[in-house]
């Protein structure tokens, strides 16, 4: 099996701090938000690899044990979010299998929203922009 990162020159990528990614589409306006351990697998998959390989790097990145099963499992949440691409595949164990024998590291996650999505639950959360807190607008009078 075969792992590689697609349509990276597409993507604006932030590397934070703790290791985690923020990937953001603007074709599809769609943003990623990887934690650490998806982080480090995507980190991997910068250069066409495997996932016994990508499970080193992990190790090396997060130094933590990383199972083979916990990369493929991230590479597997890349693929579905079309981060990654992967060729050669055999049958691959359920998800449901997979998630059932990790253990020692974190699981790794992707998570994404489109902007319209963020938009809303902006709204419905009442999120504001940092900064001065914008007047309240003055009420009409109301006229009969």
């Amino acid at each position: 099996m075969q792992v590689e990162r697609t349509n990276v020159s597409d993507l604006l990528i932030d590397a934070l701090p703790d290791g985690s990614r923020v990937i953001t589409d603007p074709k599809s306006e769609t943003v990623f938000a990887l934690n650490a351990t998806a982080g480090a697998a995507w980190d991997a998959c910068g250069v066409p690899t495997n996932p016994s390989q990508v499970a080193r790097e992990m190790q090396r990145s997060l130094t933590a044990a990383v199972s083979e099963e916990v990369a493929l499992d991230a590479i597997l949440q890349l693929q579905e979010k079309n981060l990654v691409t992967i060729t050669d595949s055999p049958a691959l164990t359920t998800r449901r299998q997979l998630v059932a024998s990790l253990a020692a590291v974190a699981l790794p996650l992707v998570v994404s929203l489109t902007v319209a999505e963020q938009k809303a639950h902006a709204s419905t959360a009442k999120s504001t922009p940092k900064g001065p807190t914008p007047p309240k607008p003055t009420p009409l009078p109301i006229r009969f």
